[in-house]
C-alpha cells in the first residue's frame, strides 16, 4: 500500500470558495434542453409547465449554484426574440452547429427564468456577439431587468412577466476566438468593450460582466484581454471566462465507456495540466490585476468523447463512468486550489451532454458518477479554503507521470472538509492527516468507487458507482489515518481543531 502525508492548518485561510465554482451549462444541443430539462406541458413525463420534475428535483439535490444559457456556440446565432411570447408562433430555426434540428424556441427566456427560479439557481446569460447587434443584447438585459418604463419592460409584461427579474451574470460573447466569430484578441477586446458599455445596470440590478477569454493554453489571448479591459482607471469586466476540455486527442477522442489503461492514464495526464494552466493564466492576471478585481470563470470544462453508437454525431451524447467521477474530482479540487482567483466554473453539460451530472431516456433518468461527485462536495461550497501541504506518490503508468492523489481542505461551521482522488488503478494509499493546531475528532467520511474504472449507472435501475457511508479511518495518535482505495474519491469531515 501507498503511504501520503497532509498537514494542515484550520486557521490559515486562503480564499472564499464561491458555491459558483460548481456551477453547469446548458445549450441547445442534443437533448439537453429538449427531452432533457423541458419536456413540453403537455409530455406524459411529470413536469411542471414543462420542466422535467425529476431532473429539477436532481440539480436540487446536488446544490446547482447557476447555470450558463443558451449557449455554447449556440449564443451566437440564438436571437432571444425568437423566444418570447406565444410558443405556437414562435419563430422557427436550424441549429446549424448541433446536427442540423429544427428548433422550435419553445424553451426561451421565460421557460429559463423559471427554470433557475425553480432551482434557486443563478442565470449566467451568454449573450450573442457574433451574430447580433449591440442593441439585441442591450435590450435583452432591459427586458430581463428594467422595472418599468421603457417599450421592453412593458413588452416583458404583455407576455406575462410584470416583475422583472434578477440577472447577475452576463457573458459578452462566446469562443469569440472560434465558433463566436473568429476574432483576434484585439479586435474582440474592442467589440466587447462596445457592448458591455451599452449593456445597464437597471432597476437595482448589478450586472457581473463576463469577458470571452482563452481556449485552453492561450496565453496571450489572456495577455492582450488583460491589458485591454482596464480603462479610464477600472476594469471594464468583472470576469474573463476559460474554456477547457478533458481531450487527450482531438482526433481519436475514444469512448466513454471502451478504454484501455494506457487512454485512462493519457486522460488523467490531460485533467492534471488543468492546475499549470489555471496557474499560468492566473500569473498573467496577477501582473496587471494584482488586486484580484477580475475572476477567472471556466464556465466550459469536462471529458469529451466520441457519442454512444447509433446517437446523432451533433448531439455529443456520450456515458459516465467511475473515470469520470475522478475526471471530477480531480477538476473540482484544483478549481478549489485556485479559489483566490477562480470564481465561477460551468460543468459542460447539465442533461445529456457531454460530461453529463443527469442522463435521461423517455421516463427513465439516471444520476451519474459525476453528479455523485457534485453531491459529495456540497460542504465545499461558500467555505474556506485552508492551506495544506501533502506529501504523496506520483505514479509513473502507460508512459505518462501523474500524481496519485488530488485533494482540497476548507472549513465552515465549526467542520474541516477534506476531499481527495485516488486515479491509481491498483494500488490503496494510506493517508495520515495531521493538524498543526491539536487532535482531530469526531470524523465522518463518505466514498465513491467501482468494482471496475469502466463502470456507469444504467437506466435498467443498476447504481454501481454511487455515493457511501465511509469507515475505512482511524484516529492515530491525535493525527487521522484514512484509507483511500484505488480508483475512488473519498470525502471526510470531522470537528475544526483550535
Amino acid at each position: 500500500m501507498k503511504t501520503a502525508y497532509i498537514k494542515f492548518d484550520s486557521e490559515k485561510k486562503l480564499a472564499h470558495i464561491n458555491k459558483e465554482i460548481y456551477g453547469h451549462f446548458s445549450e441547445h444541443l442534443g437533448r439537453c434542453i429538449y427531452n432533457g430539462i423541458y419536456v413540453g406541458k403537455d409530455s406524459d413525463i411529470p413536469n411542471k409547465d414543462g420542466l422535467r420534475s425529476d431532473v429539477v428535483e436532481a440539480l436540487k439535490e446536488i446544490g446547482i449554484p447557476v447555470l450558463r444559457w443558451p449557449g455554447g456556440c449556440f449564443a451566437d446565432e440564438y436571437h432571444w426574440k425568437d423566444g418570447i411570447g406565444d410558443p405556437a408562433k414562435r419563430k422557427k430555426l436550424v441549429n446549424t452547429n448541433w446536427g442540423g434540428v429544427t428548433e422550435d424556441n419553445s424553451f426561451g427566456t421565460h421557460e429559463f427564468m423559471q427554470l433557475c427560479e425553480e432551482l434557486g439557481c443563478e442565470p449566467y446569460i451568454a449573450g450573442n456577439v457574433g451574430s447580433g447587434t449591440v442593441r439585441e443584447l442591450s435590450e435583452w438585459v432591459e427586458y430581463m431587468t428594467l422595472e418599468s418604463g421603457s417599450p421592453m419592460a412593458e413588452l416583458r409584461a404583455e407576455n406575462g412577466r410584470e416583475k422583472p427579474w434578477k440577472v447577475k451574470y452576463l457573458g459578452i460573447g462566446n469562443e469569440s476566438w472560434g465558433c463566436g466569430g473568429n476574432m483576434t484578441p484585439e479586435f474582440y477586446a474592442g467589440v466587447y468593450k462596445q457592448y458591455a458599455n451599452f449593456c445597464k445596470n437597471c432597476s437595482g440590478n448589478e450586472l457581473y460582466r463576463i469577458a470571452c477569454g482563452p481556449s485552453a493554453s492561450d496565453y496571450n489571448w489572456t495577455e492582450v484581454m488583460m491589458k485591454n479591459l482596464h480603462q479610464n482607471g477600472w476594469w471594464q469586466a468583472n470576469g474573463l471566462a476559460l474554456h477547457f476540455y478533458s481531450i487527450h486527442d482531438w482526433n481519436c477522442k475514444g469512448f466513454a465507456t471502451v478504454f484501455d489503461d494506457k487512454g485512462y492514464f493519457d486522460l488523467m495526464n490531460t485533467v492534471y495540466f488543468t492546475e499549470p494552466l489555471i496557474a499560468k493564466h492566473s500569473e498573467i492576471m496577477d501582473k496587471y490585476d494584482p488586486d484580484v478585481e477580475v475572476g477567472l470563470i471556466v464556465d466550459e470544462w469536462g471529458t469529451w468523447y466520441d457519442v454512444e453508437e447509433g446517437t446523432n454525431p451533433g448531439f455529443l451524447y456520450q456515458q459516465n463512468t467511475m473515470r469520470d467521477a475522478l475526471v471530477a474530482a480531480i477538476s473540482l479540487n484544483i478549481f478549489n486550489q485556485h479559489a483566490k482567483r477562480v470564481k465561477m466554473a460551468n460543468l459542460a453539460q447539465v442533461v445529456n451532454v457531454l460530461q453529463a451530472v443527469i442522463l435521461t431516456e423517455g421516463e427513465r433518468m439516471v444520476k451519474t458518477p459525476t453528479w455523485q461527485v457534485f453531491k459529495m462536495f456540497l460542504p465545499h461550497h461558500e467555505a474556506e479554503l485552508i492551506r495544506t501541504s501533502m506529501a504523496a506518490p506520483t505514479l509513473d503508468e502507460q508512459g505518462v507521470s501523474v500524481p496519485m492523489l488530488s485533494q482540497s481542505m476548507s472549513v465552515k461551521d465549526g467542520r474541516v472538509f477534506l476531499t481527495v482522488s485516488n486515479c491509481s488503478l491498483t494500488d490503496d494509499c494510506e493517508v495520515l492527516l495531521d493538524s498543526e493546531r491539536g487532535i482531530i475528532e469526531d470524523a465522518r467520511a463518505q466514498i465513491i468507487t467501482a468494482m471496475d474504472i469502466h463502470d456507469f449507472n444504467d437506466f435498467d435501475g443498476s447504481e454501481p458507482v454511487k455515493l457511501c457511508e465511509y469507515e475505512e479511518f482511524e484516529y492515530l495518535e491525535g493525527m487521522l489515518k484514512l484509507i483511500v482505495p484505488a480508483k475512488s474519491v473519498v470525502s471526510v469531515s470531522f470537528a475544526d481543531v483550535k
